[in-house]
């Protein structure tokens, strides 16, 4: 054997261990650029793996359904709803209906079955939204004054619909239709005064009624339950709740960016990062 043999097996050895050193801290750079990426695949293949082992028996593999399960990826209902919502329905169930409670699955699992849910209903693609975001959020909650009927992500009026999930289910050009052009049944129910005996005012929508009795739910939120024997009097608005003039009182511009947001604000994933989303051709 030559008497160099073992610089050589040496210098052999530095080598293999500085490449794999590199590998590694290559590795790890790539990691630490893109964790939340990392995380959201982590998330995407959990929930496809838990969605195929519980869910994909009834509702198919796709949550197309089947003879067992009705559709729950493109069902507009079902794409409304929150992630608390859902949630709910997977850990507690829906009596009567063959939903069973999975209360064995872990919260975590829950939850990525969620976000799996997401991907199957379309609502993880990317396109770029019309207007800023963040002017939006402030032209809901001041210039128009969307606020005071609507709730959005937690917060806002009770008296109108929770928009936290409308634009999940609605495209671009149908959120700002619905905003400048809104169809009668979006404008309805009026907002009604009723007086009672002795001159107290309760003002607010009508929630329930019967010949008797009826419910009535006020600007902030509280329910009054009210006989009709003691109501001297109901005056209804001729005003509807929903405001029929943006088109003149927002500029395009505000009208995209107030769509940018409720697009935002619908497609924000569990954690409380905006997604962007893309329109169904």
């Amino acid at each position: 054997m030559p008497s160099n043999s073992k610089p050589i097996y040496a210098l052999a050895a530095v080598l293999v261990a500085t490449w794999a050193l590199n590998g590694t801290v290559a590795s790890a750079q790539t990691r630490r650029q893109n964790p939340r990426q990392q995380d959201v695949n982590t998330a995407s293949t959990r929930g496809k793996q838990t969605f195929a082992s519980t869910c994909a028996g009834c509702h198919g593999l796709d949550g197309r359904g089947g003879e067992r399960a009705p559709n729950i990826a493109e069902n507009p209902r079902v794409q409304r709803l929150s992630h608390a919502e859902i949630a709910r329905i997977i850990e507690n169930g829906l009596p009567g209906t063959g939903m069973p409670a999975f209360r064995s699955l872990e919260h975590s699992d829950v939850n990525v079955v969620i976000t799996y849910l997401r991907i199957l209903q379309g609502a993880k693609k990317t396109v770029k939204l019309p207007g800023d975001a963040k002017c939006g959020e402030t032209i809901f909650f001041r210039k128009a004054g969307c606020s005071g009927c609507h709730m959005i992500a937690g917060k806002g009026g009770f008296i109108a619909s929770d928009l936290s999930g409308y634009a999940r289910t609605h495209a671009v050009e149908q959120t700002r239709t619905a905003i400048i052009n809104p169809s009668p049944g979006n404008r309805k129910p009026l907002m009604v005064t009723a007086t009672i005996r002795g001159g107290e005012k309760y003002v607010g929508r009508i929630r329930n009624e019967d010949n008797f009795s009826l419910q009535l739910q006020t600007l902030e939120g509280t329910f009054h339950f009210l006989l009709k024997a003691d109501i001297e009097m109901l005056t209804f608005s001729s005003q509807t709740l929903m405001h029929t003039d943006y088109a003149s009182t927002l500029s395009p511009n505000e009208l995209d960016d107030m769509v940018s947001y409720l697009m935002s604000v619908s497609n924000t994933n569990a954690a409380g990062t905006p997604t962007k989303v893309e329109e169904e051709e």
